[in-house]
């Protein structure tokens, strides 16, 4: 996002085409914004319905998390 210009500088009209440039920029971000929280919530209905299916399991309930940790921190001894 750029800085402001220096108010004092802009006539009435540079100051109400920078506010309605402003306004319209918003107004497509949120947009985006919207378009993301509904993409958002489509993907955890699709995750709540497949661990419902699983009765609560996931994939990641069977890893050793603790092994992966040690390994991402360089503590675990390579595999041989």
């Amino acid at each position: 996002m750029e800085p402001l210009p220096d108010l004092g500088t802009l006539s009435d009209d540079d100051l109400k085409k920078l506010i309605d440039d402003l306004t319209q920029e918003e107004n497509e971000i949120s947009y985006q914004r919207r378009l993301l929280h509904g993409k958002i919530d489509i993907l955890r209905a699709e995750l709540v319905a497949r661990l419902q299916k699983t009765g609560g399991q996931s994939v990641l309930d069977q890893v050793d998390v603790d092994h992966l940790t040690e390994i991402l921190t360089s503590k675990a001894a390579p595999p041989t």
